[in-house]
């Protein structure tokens, strides 16, 4: 047994940062009003959030007013997807029209095969309303092809989502070119793009001009802040409708309170990951690559899913063939590591991952495989040991 857990499960959540720990505190009981109220201590939580949005803003090249705050990425996900597909069609026809025969009925969306759960379910959701939804497949590596997402922009194309950072497998998609490209085939503001940015948010730059994207969103738990919050950016000019009602808050597009002590903390946190997330990087990539080439060495027959070199610097998902990837969880779980076989939103799903089915693998290779993602306090013992642990796990495994 491991002296101490081992965590490698940073995809999921990360530890709070005792830096935004001490950002957050004043706003639990000090500061505590309802930054909507009109007297002084209303006042001094309204310019905690204000200067909150305009750190954010300034990292991502964007304007204050660009930015909602959520509660979390899958909100943040669900208002672009829901919100830019209803603001274009606000009064959806019963029977859809013919391509061509639209007019200002625009019902046409794609999103890529990999996207998180909290952009594909919503995109079912508008297709139960008769929107036609398009899902764009992915290459082995889980990479989508920037001319083939073009060729698929129809006239009344709406939106198209493709996520800066798979969440799953690590791959990095190439979703400045896919804008660009979109950018060029552009009418009357359609199609807006957008990119969920939550585990690229720790290690990738996120200059939304340079990016070319309309909507992007990051989640706080993903970056060493608090969960439960997350933002969108919302490029000026595009149009979204509501999915909470309510007081008005965020600019009439989100409704709600806002968590003062956690939109701080997600600021603090989103700061630290922009100014510090390549120098960590540097060194997750060094500590992913010693972890890969000891799994290729001490278990034969094992292999990488995802891009090999267009991947984040701290994941590695490697298919384990003959072995259940949940049992092996709970039994590097009893030696004292901590992972996971995918996205923890699933987790306990009988389905295998959607993931690795888009990038071509079996359904008992996706059912056999892990997921490790590392994070700013592992360490190359910690690597050693799941090294050692792991052999005589996955033979145990076999043998059942």
């Amino acid at each position: 047994m491991a002296k101490k857990l081992i965590y490698l499960d940073h995809a999921a959540a990360t530890p709070v940062d005792d830096r935004v720990l001490r950002a957050m505190e004043p706003f639990w009981q000090k500061e505590f009003a309802n930054p909507s109220s009109i007297y002084s201590l209303g006042n001094a939580t309204r310019l905690a959030v204000d200067d909150a949005r305009e750190s954010i803003a300034k990292i991502l090249g964007a304007l204050g007013s660009e930015i909602i705050f959520t509660s979390g990425g899958t909100e943040a996900n669900n208002l672009a997807i829901l919100g830019a597909a209803c603001g274009a069609t606000p009064h959806p026809h019963p029977n859809p029209l013919p391509q061509g025969e639209r007019g200002n009925h625009r019902r046409h969306i794609l999103v890529s095969a990999i996207e998180h759960h909290s952009v594909l379910e919503p995109a079912m959701a508008l297709k139960k309303e008769e929107f036609d939804v398009e899902i764009l497949p992915v290459s082995k590596d889980g990479l989508v092809d920037p001319e083939q997402a073009v060729k698929r922009v129809r006239t009344d194309t709406i939106l198209v989502s493709v996520m800066l950072a798979n969440n799953e497998i690590g791959t990095i998609e190439p979703v400045q070119e896919i804008a660009k490209q979109i950018a060029k085939k552009r009418k009357n503001g359609f199609p807006i793009v957008h990119t969920d940015a939550c585990q690229a948010a720790g290690f990738l730059p996120l200059d939304v001009r340079k990016l070319g994207v309309d909507l992007l969103t990051v989640n706080g738990g993903k970056i060493y802040g608090p969960k439960g919050v997350g933002f969108l950016y919302h490029r000026r000019g595009v149009k979204l409708d509501s999915i909470i009602h309510g007081g008005g808050q965020e600019g009439g597009v989100r409704s709600g309170t806002e968590n003062v002590p956690l939109i701080v903390g997600m600021a603090k946190s989103f700061e630290l990951a922009q100014t510090e997330g390549v120098k960590s990087g540097k060194k997750l990539s060094a500590l992913r690559d010693e972890l890969f080439k000891g799994i290729l060495e001490v278990i034969p027959g094992s292999f990488l899913n995802g891009h090999p070199v267009d991947r984040l610097p701290n994941n590695i998902n490697v298919c384990i063939p003959g072995i259940e990837g949940e049992t092996l969880v709970l039994y590097l779980d009893e030696a004292g590591i901590a992972c996971s076989t995918g996205s923890a939103c699933t987790a306990g799903s009988l389905d295998p991952s959607h993931v690795l089915r888009a990038i071509g693998l079996s359904s008992s290779q996706a059912k056999s495989s892990l997921r490790l993602t590392l994070g700013r306090e592992n360490t190359s013992d910690e690597v050693k040991y799941f090294l050692k642990s792991l052999p005589g796990i996955v033979k145990k495994l076999r043998t059942l």
